[in-house]
């Protein structure tokens, strides 16, 4: 039996990613009560449902593991309800300093003193988060990526405060639930996979900015050449292969050509002016009509169930 087995988990918030979260731990055999003050209880339990049943109808789930699931699930719009006797916390609320804050300073104080309060914030200090709590080394990050229930990386993010058990309790719980969990050992904005992300994002919205490409030969540069062997092959790894002394060589010539600004990019401000919002209105980088953003989601979520489930015949160019 799981030391897992009995525990009780307590999602504070309705959205795309605490459904998402709530979901896996149900889906895993948790007791699962998910705080919502905006959506009722049968918006709450549809949106988890409209999940799992992606994963049914892919043959990932049967219709009794979706029902289980299901049934593991209680929605409360009282907090007090929500984290009675949960032994691990996830806060998934809107990305607002003063509201983690304030919420971060609620539950240190109705929580009992063994319960894990983690937050899911992308790229928010954990410390600033865990300001106003009184047992500060209680609280951790724990960035799940969107979508949660089907992307395998957490970045387990520590503060200062953070203890050694808390840390290892967290690693060792999101890897009961089959999860990847990377240790960020310094409280960073970013932490470490948006950092690189938008390093990345940076560089490929400069290209278009600056005509070398447009949107979509970017994105086919990445999804047809180096973007093919990074599952398998990281950067870091990438480097010792080709030599430390080659990627030595190509920095000195290329990094300075590279761009550097801190500042986002005037093309980006440009077309949010015009309202060019991406998906929310047809049209960002590229245009948009409702059936290729549909089969864009479509094709996002087909690829990672078949990749996540050892399906390797999904080609990216379907």
């Amino acid at each position: 039996m799981s030391r897992y087995s009995d525990m009780k988990v307590a999602i504070c918030g309705s959205g795309l990613m605490g459904t998402g979260i709530a979901q896996i731990f149900a889906s895993r055999g948790f007791n699962v009560s998910i705080y919502s003050v905006e959506d009722s209880e049968e918006e709450v339990l549809q949106k988890v449902e409209n999940n799992l049943n992606i994963m049914l109808n892919r043959d990932v789930l049967t219709t009794k593991e979706v029902q289980d699931a299901l049934s593991r699930l209680n929605i409360t719009s009282q907090l007090e309800d929500a984290v009675k006797d949960a032994g691990f916390v996830v806060e998934c609320i809107p990305e607002d300093m003063n509201l983690k804050q304030s919420l971060f300073e609620i539950l240190d104080k109705i929580c009992e003193h063994h319960v894990i309060l983690a937050t899911n914030t992308s790229v928010m200090s954990i410390t600033e988060i865990a300001q106003k709590a009184e047992r500060k080394e209680r609280i951790i990050g724990t960035h799940f990526w969107n979508p949660a229930y089907l992307i395998p990386l957490v970045e387990v993010v520590q503060t200062k405060d953070t203890s050694e058990e808390v840390i290892q309790q967290t690693m060792g719980l999101l890897s009961f639930l089959g999860k990847h969990p990377i240790r960020v050992k310094k409280d960073v904005p970013g932490f470490v996979a948006n950092r690189l992300q938008h390093a990345l994002w940076r560089e490929a919205i400069s290209i278009v900015e600056n005509g070398i490409a447009d949107a979509k030969t970017v994105d086919d540069s990445i999804k047809y050449g180096f973007g093919m062997r990074l599952p398998i092959l990281g950067p870091m790894e990438n480097a010792d292969m080709v030599g430390t002394d080659l990627t030595l060589s190509i920095h000195s010539y290329l990094l300075k050509y590279l761009e550097n600004s801190p500042e986002p990019s005037p093309l980006l401000k440009e077309l949010i002016a015009k309202g060019e919002l991406g998906f929310k209105s047809g049209k960002g980088f590229q245009e948009w009509s409702s059936e290729t953003i549909e089969n864009s989601r479509k094709k996002l979520n087909e690829y990672l169930l078949d990749v996540t489930n050892g399906n390797k015949k999904t080609p990216i160019n379907q």
